[in-house]
């Protein structure tokens, strides 16, 4: 299926490793050129090379989004450099682990201002550029990473992390309501237990293989982990024209992990 992201742009926040990285390769690789942003130098230049590689014009900018003014900064620069914004997407994001009555007050202020503050900075500085966009293709497209923990229990000590990511959800879909008449489709994905190298799924199986194999067998029909390139690949299919009827969605990719019937 053609795309037709050719000579687009996109932006990607937490796009140094993992499935922010995944994402904007995958982005890349349908013609698309791309801003990506995170905290870790190192593996932010590697990324942006390997984008580079594919022959996307790059915007790699290290920075944290928690800061004031670096997501309105980081969104100017790459405007200005790839000259529009076709879609945008939210994947920077982590976790605060830990029963709800050992969560202090700065543990739940760091979590929302990583996992939804950072989103609302970004997206009200982008949204200007996606809808000029709109306005000469008909369509853009704003993206955030949620997780089936969204949606989902997702267990003791994750009051933090769920809390967030349910936010997540909710803010899109008032941002779709609100921004579909400019034609900028709002949306969100949200992965199950999602392997890939160097993340945390990666690393308990390496530590705890007889652990993760019953996980596997207990709570992931397929029999096996997701990948990044498999979140990656709807990604970019909810960036391109061909998801323009999908407007407020949050999408489960998780292989039939989620146990809910909503």
């Amino acid at each position: 299926m053609n795309l037709h992201l050719d000579g687009k742009a996109a932006l990607v926040t937490g796009a140094s490793r993992g499935i922010g990285k995944y994402v904007a390769l995958r982005l890349a690789e349908e013609g698309m050129d791309v801003a990506v942003c995170a905290r870790g130098r190192d593996d932010l230049e590697a990324t942006a090379a390997e984008l580079e590689d594919v022959g996307a014009e790059v915007v790699a900018l290290p920075l944290d989004l928690t800061d004031e003014g670096t997501a309105e900064r980081f969104v100017e620069k790459a405007a200005e450099k790839l000259g529009r914004l076709d879609a945008v997407v939210g994947n920077v994001g982590g976790n605060r682990r830990g029963p709800f009555e050992e969560l202090s007050a700065e543990d739940w202020d760091d979590i929302f201002a990583l996992n939804f503050r950072s989103h609302t900075r970004t997206a009200r500085a982008a949204i200007p550029h996606l809808r000029a966009a709109a306005s000469e293709t008909g369509h853009a497209s704003l993206i955030y990473t949620s997780s089936i923990f969204g949606r989902e229990l997702g267990g003791a000590g994750l009051s933090a992390y769920n809390t967030t990511k349910s936010a997540l959800i909710s803010l899109a879909k008032v941002q779709a309501q609100e921004l579909a008449e400019d034609g900028i489709c709002v949306n969100t994905v949200a992965p199950g237990s999602i392997r890939f190298p160097g993340g945390s799924w990666d690393r308990r199986v390496k530590e705890q293989p007889d652990k993760m194999e019953q996980f596997v067998e207990e709570n992931l029909p397929l029999g096996r982990f997701g990948t990044a390139e498999e979140v990656a690949d709807l990604v970019a299919f909810l960036s391109s024209e061909r998801a323009s009827l999908l407007v407020g969605s949050c999408i489960n990719i998780d292989g039939g992990q989620s146990a809910s019937l909503i």
